[in-house]
């Protein structure tokens, strides 16, 4: 293929923007007091700009080949829509207290399995697996649940931490509570048994809370990593679909994605926002401005993806190279800005290594459209 340097080179910039999306990302929301919609709005802010502002003032001034379609602009629509919900299951994911260093390697993980099935389905070349593609698929999600097993232990040791801070807290309130009842000295063996008894239910009840709040809280990060991996997994093929129904090009689909973001990530958030009872956080400078920059990584790698279909790329291996490789460049990252470097768990590369080969043996392996006979 004479363009696959130029495909290799749009690849590159996809997966190192969409790699530096995670960090970016909790780094806004965090300053969001951890607002998944505010900080999703940012993201929907950024997309409007980069994806709907800039190419239409392209299309005004410089016109393009190819043309406005039904289908390419539904098939656009709806691969911008699959991609702004796969960024608000991340955002959800570390609201949920997830971290980027495993939330998105297991996101990148599982996404190129989804891509491959959905291209073979679009493709109709289910009859072409074969057991190494299986295997690898297999592969991909070993390696990915290793990476969510053996991540990186900051995140355990603050957690641990803080339980040990609010342990002793609780010992020295109950230290206090103790004196004062020997100064007051119960005038009955009943009593005190009586208050001993109360203080352990109490305390069995907050166990509980503590415990529920805990799996509720796994449980959400879960949810939305599959979410945020069925819903990439789906945008490649989606997208080459509506770009091949516009003549094959750049601004118009490009253009389809940002609005679906819009609609998705600014209009329907800020409704919530405003519709709900209670205000989960506050609006930030330093928030927006972080969450914002994400949706521009975001964007830059939504058009890298169209640059590599543009070039001659298949979503079938330019998709598992983004998600294969985004995880390399999201963990140098996030292991960076946090100087833990030295914290990692052997058994954690391991397992990301794992992913990678996983991806990339579905990319070798993954059922080849046919040619066309020609008539």
């Amino acid at each position: 293929m004479s363009g696959l340097p130029l495909v290799l080179l749009f690849t590159a910039m996809t997966f190192i923007a969409w790699g530096a999306y995670g960090p970016t990302l909790h780094h806004g929301s965090s300053a969001l007091s951890h607002d998944s919609l505010r900080a999703f709005v940012g993201v929907g802010l950024a997309y409007f700009l980069v994806a709907i502002v800039i190419p239409l003032s392209i299309l005004r001034t410089k016109s393009e080949a190819g043309r406005w379609t039904l289908g390419g602009t539904l098939y656009s629509l709806v691969a911008g829509a699959v991609g702004a919900l796969g960024a608000l299951g991340i955002i959800l994911a570390l609201g949920y207290g997830g971290e980027a260093v495993f939330v998105m390697p297991v996101v990148f993980g599982f996404a190129p399995v989804v891509n491959t099935l959905v291209s073979a389905l679009i493709s109709g070349t289910y009859s072409q697996f074969r057991p190494i593609f299986l295997a690898a698929i297999a592969t991909v999600a070993l390696g990915a649940v290793g990476v969510l097993t053996f991540r990186n232990p900051v995140a355990t040791a603050e957690s641990s931490k803080a339980t040990s801070q609010v342990t002793q807290d609780g010992a020295q309130v109950d230290g206090t509570g103790a004196e004062g009842n020997q100064s007051a000295k119960p005038s009955s063996d009943s009593a005190e048994k009586n208050a001993q008894d109360d203080s352990s239910k109490a305390s069995a009840q907050e166990k509980l809370a503590a415990g529920l709040k805990k799996a509720k809280n796994m449980l959400g990060v879960v949810l939305s990593i599959i979410m945020a991996a069925v819903c990439w997994g789906s945008y490649g093929p989606m997208l080459h679909l509506g770009q091949g129904k516009m003549g094959g090009r750049r601004l118009r689909p490009f253009t389809c994605v940002g609005v679906s973001y819009f609609l998705i990530a600014v209009l329907a958030p800020l409704i919530l926002i405003y519709g709900r009872t209670e205000d989960l956080g506050h609006w930030t400078a330093v928030g927006m401005l972080w969450s914002f920059l994400a949706g521009v990584a975001g964007a830059v790698g939504a058009l890298g993806v169209i640059l590599a279909f543009n070039a001659g790329g298949k979503p079938h291996y330019v998709m598992p190279l983004v998600f294969g490789f985004a995880p390399v460049i999201n963990t140098f990252i996030s292991l960076s800005e946090k100087g833990t470097w030295h914290l990692v768990q052997p058994l954690f590369w391991v397992s990301l290594i794992v992913v990678i080969a996983g991806a990339v043996t579905v990319l070798i392996t993954a059922p080849k459209v046919a040619p066309k006979p020609a008539h």
